[in-house]
């Protein structure tokens, strides 16, 4: 187990589990080195179905360099409809090529046919009763190519290390199969993307939500600045964060900061229409300001933190996440779920006592069951033993209780939990300069890496113990 790069620790991923070295490189250089295919879980109806009853039109979609609400608006301005007649099971990133699920409601196939996007190619399946939704997916499958490692040889190291964990097998060997790759295992935790690639302070918002100090989320938003940001930025939030002028802070921050602007507006409007003093009221107003979606991000990546901490903290002092110990709580396997997929299905938990105990790992080890730790809100029940004391005591540190997401609105949250273990069966393939299979075991130019996850997981959390560098390459 390694100490984690700086930036990741301060969002709670403070180890990795594998001891080899890096491999280095970066990733992303062309957004084909970065490709992301839905494993879907949707079954439309032919296209000629009764419109009446199917009124949603079902498409695949392959993009290249879209943002996924960005391709949605350009469809539905197209289409000549409401963006909200635009509906899809999963955002992905902008810079890859991905292969995702749309549908439209109340449109004329021909029109979608005769849509021509640039880098977007539309293939219609067929109609639906109802929108494609969040969740409408059973989770990802990724080919991601990494490109000039620096020490290529340590991929297989790395490997055998992580199935090592995934099974608790020390002696097990990291060598691939033919035909499939070797399963591997690492904590899931949330990615950096969670937080913010550049300037990881969601969660940070979200604390403070959380204790009640509207103000300091609003200054954790708006000020607070951070060094990978253009030093024009930082100037501007080193003024919000000394000076609290609101609109001396709408002259400096630049226009591209539109949530932050949006802040300093209602705060403005707030001392205007009243006698120029603000109070908690104020302070929530303008966080609520941003669209709901990301209030409630705020929130979530608080969760996501103390979730990331307890997953260290289980690290730390030694405690198996293949299977679970006494005290655990377990969440057992979707029966809906495709077959390639052992998904989680967190509504469906129990308790591990000692005289369950034995059965339970037997579930876990025949993936019909998960451990899990909490992602905190108000209906959340802690662990027993001591995966409840790391539970308690990371909690405590941050100062959270569940009572605490009783929140207005958009802010307010009832928890979950989710599994801590993230395994997939992993492929790891070297390529020459030209994109060719290289000879050897050495050098390479580039690494290819194809594998699948569950949904609501991140493929950098798996490729950050390969790379072991600034969460910047990932």
């Amino acid at each position: 187990m390694r100490e984690a790069h700086p930036v990741e620790r301060a969002v709670g991923m403070e180890y990795y589990v594998s001891d080899a070295p890096g491999v280095g490189g970066h990733l992303r250089e062309a957004p084909e080195d970065f490709r992301v295919r839905e494993v879907e879980a949707f079954d439309p109806e032919p296209l000629d179905a009764d419109p009446g009853g199917y009124p949603h039109l079902l498409a695949r979609v392959v993009l290249r360099g879209w943002d996924t609400n960005d391709f949605a608006s350009e469809l539905s301005d197209r289409l000549g409809i409401s963006r909200e007649r635009v509906s899809w099971a999963g955002t992905k990133d902008k810079h890859a090529v991905t292969t995702q699920l749309f549908s439209v409601a109340k449109a004329d196939p021909d029109d979608l046919r005769d849509v021509e996007i640039r880098d977007a190619e539309i293939d219609l399946l067929g109609r639906t009763g109802r929108p494609v939704l969040f969740g409408d997916l059973a989770g990802n499958a990724f080919e991601i190519v990494v490109r000039d490692p620096d020490e290529p040889e340590h991929v297989d190291a790395t490997t055998a290390d992580l199935r090592a964990f995934a099974t608790g097998d020390e002696g097990a060997d990291g060598a691939a199969d033919p035909d499939e790759g070797p399963t591997v295992g690492v904590p899931n935790y949330f990615g950096q993307q969670r937080f913010g690639s550049k300037r990881p302070v969601t969660h940070e918002v979200g604390l403070e939500i959380v204790r009640g100090n509207w103000k300091g989320a609003v200054l954790a938003y708006v000020g607070n600045p951070a060094e990978r940001e253009p030093e024009s930025t930082q100037e501007a939030r080193e003024y919000v964060q000394q000076t609290e002028d609101w609109e001396g802070a709408l002259d400096r921050l630049p226009r591209r900061l539109g949530f932050e602007r949006s802040m300093c507006h209602r705060l403005v409007e707030r001392q205007e229409a009243g006698d120029g003093a603000l109070d908690d009221e104020d302070y929530r107003a303008a966080l609520e300001a941003v669209p709901s979606n990301l209030q409630r991000l705020f929130v979530n990546a608080a969760q996501s933190f103390a979730f990331n901490r307890i997953l260290s903290e289980r690290l730390e002092r030694g405690l198996s996440f293949h299977e679970p110990v006494t005290g655990d709580v377990v969440c057992f396997a979707d029966s809906d779920a495709p077959e390639e997929f052992a998904l989680p299905d967190t509504d469906r938990t129990q308790r591990v006592t000692e005289d369950r105990l034995r059965t339970v790992r037997r579930h876990c080890e025949r993936g019909r069951a998960f451990v899990t730790a909490p992602l905190i809100g108000t209906e959340t029940e802690l662990a027993d033993g001591e995966p409840g004391e790391i539970e308690r005591d990371v909690l405590e540190e941050l100062d959270l209780a569940p009572e605490d997401f009783d929140l207005p609105e958009a802010f307010e949250s009832t928890g979950t939990r989710r599994a801590i273990l993230l395994r997939t069966d992993l492929s790891v393939e070297r390529r020459d300069e030209s994109g060719d299979p290289a000879d050897g075991d050495g050098d390479a130019d580039a690494l290819a890496f194809e594998f699948a996850l569950p949904k609501g997981s991140y493929a950098t959390v798996v490729l950050r113990e390969y790379l072991k560098s600034d969460p910047d390459d990932l």
